[in-house]
């Protein structure tokens, strides 16, 4: 059997190894789009069809923009926890770093760990100069976890089609308020 490249770095936390999809990931991001929970501010449920395609978007674009969201996995276990990372299709309102976790990762700080080594390896390698979140305005915990972060409210803002129905709060911050955070 045919094993393709990992297109990108694989990053560690104390507790978690992020690295771009695969294949092999498929599994985890299916039962996770299809629990309404989870699912509910990232595109709401989707089958499988619909997930494999947006796995295939994620790899497509560490091909061709050199960075894409990262499959998160617990260091302890090797499970498979969520997505998270760097994210900037076509017309998206910014550079983004974005979390999803799956229900049973939540509540125990996987998301600002991730969302932290991304922020890093964003403004490290991508050169970026400021990073978002876009949050759907009742979508409490991701806000925490901006929050926590460092980041702060900046503005009202809209994702492209097909995701344009609803407006999206954008958070965010400059690399320099980052690394001044971090010091």
């Amino acid at each position: 059997m045919h094993t393709p490249p990992i297109l990108g770095p694989t990053l560690e936390t104390p507790r978690l190894i992020l690295r771009p999809p695969t294949l092999q990931d498929l599994e985890g991001f299916v039962a996770m789009m299809a629990n309404e929970e989870t699912a509910r501010y990232i595109g709401g449920v989707q089958p499988r069809s619909s997930v494999w395609r947006a796995l295939c978007s994620m790899a497509g674009s560490w091909a061709l923009q050199g960075f894409a969201l990262f499959s998160v996995f617990e260091k302890a276990t090797g499970k498979w926890v969520g997505r998270l990372g760097p994210w900037q299709p076509a017309e998206w309102p910014g550079t983004e770093v974005g979390w999803s976790l799956a229900r049973d990762a939540w509540g125990k700080g996987y998301a600002t760990e991730g969302a932290t080594a991304a922020i890093d390896w964003a403004f490290d390698h991508l050169g970026w100069t400021e990073v978002i979140h876009s949050i759907s305005p009742p979508n409490e915990p991701s806000k925490q976890v901006a929050r926590r972060l460092g980041s702060r409210f900046l503005r009202m803002g809209m994702l492209p089609a097909p995701y344009n129905d609803h407006p999206v709060e954008i958070w965010g911050q400059s690399r320099e308020e980052w690394r001044t955070r971090k010091r």
